[in-house]
């Protein structure tokens, strides 16, 4: 059953007591007839839209979403950034629960080395996808990485074999415990593995021995480096990433040496009940290259591929009848372009951008929060150094860049003698003025930092990204109070009691039904790591958080789709139900509807609500992304609100959440 209502922000009570209810009540087990047989992959493809699963470049997936369980309104975790669905994969849990905050989150006091061996500046935010970074932070955080506990250590703790295999930090994070087997882009635990892995005459990711003490493992002389990443194809000016390649994707030789390795090594030879493989693709393919072009077709059908062969391997094995697999995408993706009537698309031709043409690509979209709110007059740093994206940061229609090329003369901007640039330096100092900002740019989102909790700097800095119409919805840490046009960082479960979460969370604006390259939507993205990035996520749109859930095994239903709302933090609850295990603090649900034997639709209460603030911003002079010193304005519009619409789905006296968008609204 599903009811739809509109609530303001006043109506937020309801929502709250849905979500409080009926703890008392008790929850049918729907547990494997035999817990021993059972064995659970779960395979995530980052970042892959349903739309994007197809007979022509997905035919294994495709035949299997038809044979399995189709989760047709499955969501992402926002913000919708790799390691914040990790976590969510990992515990059942939003990051007000987890307690963590990654792609980029800034922790100034932890210390440390990354993977390479190399201190790591915690004064700057910190990208951590890379398992020695997690590490670091987890010491810090006295082994409270992540604040609830996960499904590899209850499988452990059960006596289960376990193994997180593929993106580095993403499949770490899942056995941060180090309870289990990892072979991940940059290393393998335990030493007993590495070990055995070389007498095998496998090779070893090369900054394995870099987790061992000294001396404790050696690289053997014909090692090579099995993560083969391939350079990314560029345009004449060395910067801008060329849509047009059709050369395949760079990472397929390092996903083949991890998929190579698991599937004919140790699922036969140590037999994991439990596995999380995660491999990049399509995900970093699509932010180089964009979604829709030829490498990113590329990259789905070598995901394909893979699937395939992980199943041939375990039909070999006669291990298919007892094994589920679990296909999941941590977010969706969208192209990055800013809006169309402001930077239309333009041709490429001979390595260069050319006219305008409405069939080309985009480039504009990329946006540099920390240089905006500086010429607004804020104290802020991002970290990250001089910033050059000639094809991103926006081409006007008269062919002139909305920021001009300058050259750093002497290094003092850069610190390097005729270097060009279009920002400047916004590194974080060693000491922290009143009322300074720090932003950890994330890409679809960006997390603001004020260390010194000044209210009237959060307060300021909020109306301004509201003048932005660069920028989408709004939340803020509830010790500020209701502020006009926001919401709570609590309305979506990003608020943590620990006191680890950002004081805003800002998502980029986003056009849901923009086109490029035959594939719909587009959203401007925060500049990362100074990278012409063609493709993003991290956002609050529809396309970003609606993603790809599919399974397939003896405990799911066959040719079955289950259109109520699902998510990413159902995954592990469910995995957890399939194996007999507890995990008690989850925060999704088990999908007991699309287990064998489990209940009808019509047992689960479905209401879809659309929260509004309060009241609006008014007063606003919005400012277009023409000119970051915001001298164009849509004199049209003058105040700034959110629409989020939410689900709460009930069952036997259980509530649990589901967002679906979050959108700015500007009047």
């Amino acid at each position: 059953m599903k009811q739809f209502d509109r609530i303001s922000f006043f109506g937020l009570a309801i929502i709250a007591l849905l979500f409080l209810a009926g703890c008392a009540a008790t929850e049918e087990k729907y547990s494997a007839a035999a817990g021993e047989r059972t064995r659970v992959i779960i395979y995530v493809w980052d970042g892959l839209r349903p739309d994007s699963v197809n007979p022509q470049d997905t035919p294994n997936l495709y035949q299997m979403r038809q044979a399995g369980v189709d989760f047709s309104d499955n969501h992402s975790t926002y913000p919708t950034f790799t390691m914040m669905n990790a976590a969510s994969f990992a515990t059942g849990g939003f990051p007000g629960s987890t307690g963590f905050y990654g792609n980029t989150l800034w922790e100034a006091n932890a210390s440390g080395k990354d993977a390479a061996n190399k201190p790591v500046d915690f004064r700057q935010p910190v990208f951590t996808e890379d398992y020695a970074i997690l590490e670091d932070l987890n010491q810090y955080l006295k082994g409270d990485l992540l604040l609830v506990g996960t499904l590899f250590d209850a499988a452990q703790k059960a006596g289960l074999t376990t193994a997180a295999v593929g993106k580095s930090g993403a499949a770490y994070i899942q056995d941060y415990k180090r309870g289990g087997m990892l072979l991940d882009e940059k290393t393998v635990l335990p030493l007993s593995l590495a070990q055995e892995l070389q007498s095998a005459g496998i090779s070893l990711p090369t900054t394995t021995p870099n987790a061992f003490p000294p001396g404790a493992l050696a690289l053997a002389p014909d090692n090579g480096n099995p993560i083969d990443f391939k350079a990314v194809k560029k345009l004449k000016d060395g910067v801008t990433f060329d849509p047009t390649d059709s050369s395949g994707s760079p990472y397929k030789p390092g996903l083949k040496y991890l998929a190579d390795t698991y599937i004919n090594y140790i699922l036969p030879k140590k037999n994991p009940k439990l596995t999380v493989f995660w491999l990049r693709n399509p995900d970093t393919t699509q932010h180089v290259y964009g979604v829709g072009g030829p490498n990113y077709r590329d990259a789905l059908r070598d995901n394909d591929r893979i699937l395939g062969q992980l199943r041939a391997k375990l039909k070999e094995l006669g291990q298919d009848g007892s094994t589920d697999i679990i296909v999941v995408s941590d977010h969706a993706h969208s192209n990055v372009a800013g809006a169309s009537d402001l930077f239309p698309l333009r041709a490429i031709r001979n390595g260069a951008i050319d006219e305008i043409d409405p069939n080309g690509y985009s480039v504009s979209g990329l946006v540099r929060l920390a240089d905006l709110l500086n010429r607004a007059g804020f104290v802020v740093y991002d970290g990250q150094g001089c910033s050059y994206l000639p094809g991103g940061v926006g081409i006007k229609i008269d062919g002139t860049s909305v920021y001009p090329t300058k050259i750093d003369r002497d290094g003092s901007i850069c610190g390097k003698p005729g270097e060009k640039y279009m920002t400047a330096s916004f590194k974080v100092p060693t000491s922290l003025p009143p009322k300074a900002i720090v932003i950890a740019v994330n890409g679809g989102s960006d997390y603001l930092y004020v260390p010194d909790h000044d209210a009237e700097t959060v307060r300021n800095a909020v109306r301004f990204l509201q003048s932005r119409s660069e920028v989408g919805a709004i939340f803020v840490d509830s010790r500020y109070g209701q502020i006009p046009g926001t919401l709570p960082l609590g309305m979506v479960r990003a608020e943590n009691a620990a006191g680890r979460n950002p004081d805003i969370i800002a998502s980029f604006d986003y056009d849901e039904y923009a086109v490029i390259t035959g594939v719909s939507g587009t959203e401007y993205s925060g500049t990362l790591l100074n990278t012409s990035y063609r493709g993003m996520h991290g956002s609050f749109s529809p396309l970003d958080v609606h993603n790809t859930l599919i399974a397939y095994g003896p405990d799911f239903r066959e040719s079955y789709v289950d259109t109520l709302p699902t998510g990413n933090v159902d995954v592990a609850p469910t995995v957890a139900t399939i194996l007999g295990l507890s995990l008690i603090n989850a925060d999704g649900r088990p999908l007991l509807e699309a287990l064998r034997h489990g209940p009808p639709d019509s047992d689960y209460q479905v209401v879809s609500t659309e929260i509004e603030p309060a009241s609006a911003a008014t007063g606003l002079t919005i400012a277009l992304p023409t000119d970051p010193n915001g001298n164009d304005i849509d004199p049209s519009k003058s105040s700034y609100s959110i629409e989020l619409q939410i689900k709460a789905l009930g069952y036997q006296g259980k509530n649990y959440t589901y967002f679906d968008y979050a959108k700015a609204i500007r009047q």
